[in-house]
């Protein structure tokens, strides 16, 4: 039996101290422990400022949020917002809850990633931004994307939930575009019980960031912001005080303090996911009947793609049931071709050209998962299981 679950525990002696200090503190909600994370993670990720949240799902809501308020708004309702046919359904619906309208691009039949050659025909005036989806711990080819932008006044977001820790020309992926979103839920490079950040350089973005966080109220703005201008002095004044139309969506006290514990640990899981990563290459990359991922940059692995080639005499349902039949967790390549999801109908939506490959990846793709200890030997056991 392989026995190869899609994600493991990664807590131990550290993160349970972490936690009993939460308790003794007494302190439940957010607090010290939350913003020295946001510290910790805009250090190690090279941005200016990080803003903790409760997931990657609402650190994508506060994201897609944040524009609509700045001084000069830099999106308003019916907005085209240009957004890869393969993600996860948060991705999507912030869009679709602020009123934008998604154009939907095919992805990279090898990368996974948004297809750059057909990202141009996509673009139209009323472009206002390219949400790039980094898949499975794959960056996109950011140059790429700015020479395609050029001088237009197109904004880049990225949702890096699943791609902590990859790297484009030494960058890593989640700091390309004006904010970039990560998630710290349990199967995912680090864990934090549930959690997420936005990160980001710009200071206004920033300042919208926590009050969105937090009711759209002053409290945790600074005392000069670009919110408000000038806050009172009188913490009574601002207790209650509502500015923008908001969420509670604050992480827990005890989140952050495992978050920083997870951080220390983050280099070593990146190196072991990236040494199965590269085992992982070396064994599938003259499958006879699968394709891999290509890689873009360094990716971080958050597992491993494969999708059945059309001349295969196997189909995938044969390949899932002996995966299943040995312990090995399977699950399609995120949301498959997202557009034939019934929740569809409820966008105001365009594809542009076709989804020849989201569809390809929709009815003959898998993923199985990668683990911050080495598996290398039980991915050798897949190889030939899957011969």
């Amino acid at each position: 039996m392989i026995d190869l679950a899609l994600a493991t525990d990664t807590w131990d002696y550290e993160e349970f101290s972490a936690i009993q200090r939460v308790i003794e503190s007494r302190m439940f909600s957010m607090g010290p422990e939350v913003a020295a994370y946001e510290r910790q993670f805009a250090e190690f990720f090279g941005s200016k400022y990080s803003v903790m949240v409760s997931s990657g799902s609402t650190a994508n809501l506060l994201m897609v949020a944040a524009p609509f308020f700045t001084k000069t708004p830099k999106f308003q309702k019916g907005d085209e917002i240009i957004v890869p046919a393969v993600s996860w359904s948060t991705t999507y619906y912030p869009f679709h809850q602020y009123g934008l309208k998604l154009v939907f691009v095919d992805v990279d039949p090898h990368t996974l990633n948004l297809d750059l050659a057909k990202l141009p025909a996509a673009i139209t005036e009323r472009t206002r931004a390219i949400c790039l989806v980094n898949l499975l711990g794959n960056p996109n080819d950011f140059a790429a994307v700015k020479t395609i932008i050029g001088d237009r006044d197109i904004l880049v977001l990225e949702d890096n939930c699943e791609s902590m820790g990859a790297t484009f020309e030494g960058r890593q992926a989640g700091t390309f575009g004006l904010m970039g979103t990560f998630s710290s839920f349990y199967s995912h490079h680090i864990a934090t019980m549930e959690g997420g950040c936005v990160v980001t350089d710009d200071e206004e973005i920033y300042h919208i960031l926590l009050s969105l966080r937090a009711h759209g109220w002053t409290r945790n703005l600074p005392k000069f912001n670009h919110v408000t201008g000038e806050k009172s002095d009188d913490p009574f004044e601002e207790s209650f005080r509502f500015v923008l139309p908001g969420y509670n969506v604050r992480p827990l006290e005890m989140s952050g303090a495992i978050g920083r514990e997870q951080l220390k640990k983050l280099p070593g899981f990146i190196d072991n996911r990236k040494l199965n990563g590269r085992h992982f290459q070396e064994i599938f990359s003259n499958h006879p009947f699968l394709q891999i991922q290509e890689e873009i940059g360094e990716s971080s692995w958050f597992g491993f793609a494969m999708t059945v080639r059309q001349d295969a005499s196997v189909t995938r349902a044969e390949l899932l049931q002996r995966l299943r039949d040995q312990n090995v967790d399977v699950r399609p390549i995120v949301a498959g071709n997202f557009v034939k999801n019934p929740v569809i109908k409820y966008f105001e939506y365009a594809v542009a050209g076709n989804l020849e490959a989201a569809e390809r990846i929709d009815t003959d793709g898998f993923f199985i998962g990668n683990h911050q200890t080495d598996i290398r030997d039980k991915l050798d056991a897949v190889r030939a299981l899957l011969s």
